[in-house]
């Protein structure tokens, strides 16, 4: 019999029933170190008081009305990113996925306005991840999320990511846009180059095109910056945003320019949900937080140590890891093993983890994580990649 809840996730056999700041508890009563965060959404950690008490006042208030009349939750959490940010302007959706579609929409839309109806079609990047709609699965590029879908939805190009040399022919006279990630997280925690993303920006230049980046896993200080594409001084013309932002309440957001934004008039777009009281209510304090004096130095502090501190794993681990990536709180270390082995060995150690591409260890721990507890969550790492090295010795011996 197939199980109420349809079987399109591999769930570990294990139930969280209470949580607070980094630490998990298991309704068997174990505490788990969470350096998953919920797939980086937790940026505040579990139980965050002032993130509770926000959405326990406004869920007493109003939870939801329709974008048919003023939210002043929605225009307060606009004016603080558009404060913040290059954006002049605020799209809010659900979700990631969402975000993205929006983000797509905008672009098409402002080159049809221009008097370009033809540039329809996104260059990406092989390795990307962009959501798992339709168009996003083919804007990803990755055949494994497309089978059994039908045909691609068409207008997504891809080119080589990290590669100026293939930019420009791979721009056809139908581009209206390129997308990307400034760091590739599904594909393994790759950072983008920043000779990558400033040819990005003179590509897009040159040739009349819309430049946006995909910020749903990078964004609201997960690298240390409150967005990571100003790690290399770039502006973009548009931005996609989710996880972080709604501190693990659903959220999204696409940041714009008023040079796109303008184009989504009344009637061109929408979403029921999109910006709700609130939804923008939990991102306010998450946001305010986020930008809250030191908040984003403590993110680039703890960052640059558990960095270090990786680098230290690696070399105790007797071979298990061979390499650390990325940037401030979203951390990869390369398996040689299997990570889905490593990963369970991990857990049974009591520490949280991602996997990703490129047999990759993903570490997005919640944004207050300390650095003492970066320590701990190294030194199960280290516990785990010893006890996988004698089990396969004890297997190899019997």
């Amino acid at each position: 019999m197939i199980p109420a809840l349809m079987p399109n996730y591999k769930r570990a056999d294990l139930a969280f029933e209470q949580g607070e700041g980094v630490w998990l508890t298991a309704t068997n009563g174990r505490r788990y170190l969470d350096f998953g965060a919920g797939i980086a959404v937790t940026s505040l950690g579990h139980a965050h008081p002032k993130l509770v008490k926000t959405i326990a006042e406004q869920a007493a208030k109003v939870m939801h009305v329709s974008n048919l009349y003023r939210v002043p939750q929605a225009e307060a959490l606009a004016e603080l990113l558009v404060q913040n940010t290059f954006a002049d302007s605020v799209l809010f959706c659900n979700s990631g996925a969402e975000a993205n579609e929006g983000m797509v929409k905008m672009i098409r839309r402002a080159q049809f306005e221009n008097g370009h109806p033809e540039r329809t079609s996104i260059l990406c990047f092989d390795g990307a991840f962009h959501g798992r709609t339709l168009a996003m699965i083919s804007a990803t590029g990755n055949p494994a999320y497309q089978k059994g879908f039908g045909p691609v939805v068409e207008g997504f190009d891809h080119a080589p990511f990290n590669n100026t040399n293939t930019l420009r022919e791979a721009i056809t006279p139908h581009t209206a846009g390129i997308i990307v990630e400034p760091v590739q997280g599904e594909s393994g925690i790759k950072p983008a180059t920043r000779e990558f993303m400033e040819g990005l920006r003179a590509v897009c230049d040159e040739y009349g095109l819309y430049l946006g980046f995909d910020e749903v896993q990078t964004g609201v200080g997960r690298t240390g910056k409150l967005f990571a594409h100003e790690w290399y001084g770039i502006r973009p013309d548009v931005i996609s945003v989710a996880k972080g932002i709604g501190g693990g309440f659903p959220l999204g957001a696409v940041l714009a320019t008023e040079e796109l934004a303008r184009h989504l008039t009344p009637g061109s777009h929408g979403t029921t949900f999109g910006g709700n009281p609130l939804a923008c209510a939990a991102g306010v304090t998450v946001l305010e937080e986020i930008l809250s004096p030191g908040f984003l130095e403590h993110v680039r502090t703890a960052g640059d140590a558990f960095g270090k501190m990786l680098e230290d794993v690696v070399s105790r681990s007797e071979g298990v890891f061979d390499n650390v990536r990325g940037l401030g709180l979203m951390r990869g270390l390369h398996c040689v093993p299997p990570v889905g082995d490593v990963m369970q060995a991990v857990l049974d150690q009591g520490l949280l983890t991602v996997s990703a591409g490129d047999n990759v260890l993903r570490l997005v721990p919640p944004l207050v994580v300390t650095e003492a507890e970066c320590r701990e969550a190294c030194e199960r790492l280290v516990k785990a990649a010893l006890s996988l090295k004698a089990s396969a010795a004890q297997e190899k011996a019997s």
